[in-house]
């Protein structure tokens, strides 16, 4: 499991439109968390992570307040959350998330990005039985079996625990998220995570290979340029010399 997690790199923003656009998917998903658990970071664990998230990707404080202020029903757009499955080239299973403010304008961009690639856009469920829905946090810490304890002592339903040197790396259901983010908290104090975040990671991997390498890339760079588009989780497990 942990190894699916460390392959999925993040792409990091060379250029001033690249910033923009993680600036904007910060903001969108802010907004989106922000209205459904609250404003306050303090009540809202998940807005506390997604916050501290976007501080340490250097996102300019006036676009998380922003992103409250509209929360807070001072206006703005309405997004919603929409999330498509399918298979990419390779036959690599993908999940792509997304927040949009319409619908229908994000299911034609989206499907476009995978008929553009020969790839299939499947019905909802297709693939995602195959991933694993999981809390992710990873932190400095050498005391694996303390960490294990306070968990359980939570009852949080650890899926899995992982040391690396001086990195714990938990795992757990979803939907265990702030009770296990708490747990920590409770039992650690301030803890500086290096991940501290909801991700699907593959049961399986699927290798890509050959010609479609380039076309993978193509298709997971199409997808990152559509500005609806948070996150996409996949299967593929490409060459060693590949940044994507």
């Amino acid at each position: 499991m942990g190894r699916a997690f460390q392959n999925r790199k993040e792409s990091m923003a060379k250029t001033a439109d690249a910033k923009t656009k993680v600036y904007s998917k910060y903001g969108r998903e802010i907004y989106v968390c922000a209205k459904a658990g609250g404003t306050d970071p303090n009540g809202n664990l998940a807005l506390r992570g997604l916050m501290e998230r976007a501080k340490k990707d250097q996102v300019p404080s006036h676009v998380i307040d922003k992103a409250l202020d509209k929360a807070s029903g001072a206006g703005g757009e309405d997004f919603s959350s929409a999330r498509y499955e399918g298979f990419g080239p390779g036959n690599v299973m993908v999940i792509v998330d997304c927040l949009t403010d319409n619908p229908n304008r994000t299911f034609g961009d989206v499907r476009g990005c995978f008929t553009k690639t020969k790839s299939k856009i499947g019905t909802p469920g297709s693939v995602s039985h195959m991933f694993d829905h999981c809390a992710i946090f990873s932190f400095t810490g050498s005391d694996e079996e303390a960490v294990l304890e306070a968990l359980m002592e939570a009852d949080v339903d650890v899926t899995d625990i992982e040391q690396e040197g001086e990195r714990i790396t938990v795992f757990a259901p979803h939907t265990d998220y702030a009770k296990a983010k708490q747990a920590l908290l409770d039992a650690f104090g301030e803890i500086d995570f290096e991940a501290d975040e909801i991700q699907f990671l593959p049961q399986t991997t699927t290798p890509v290979e050959g010609d479609d390498v380039a076309m993978f890339e193509k298709f997971l760079g199409m997808l990152n340029e559509l500005d609806d588009v948070q996150n996409v989780y996949h299967s593929g497990e490409l060459p060693e010399e590949s940044d994507s």
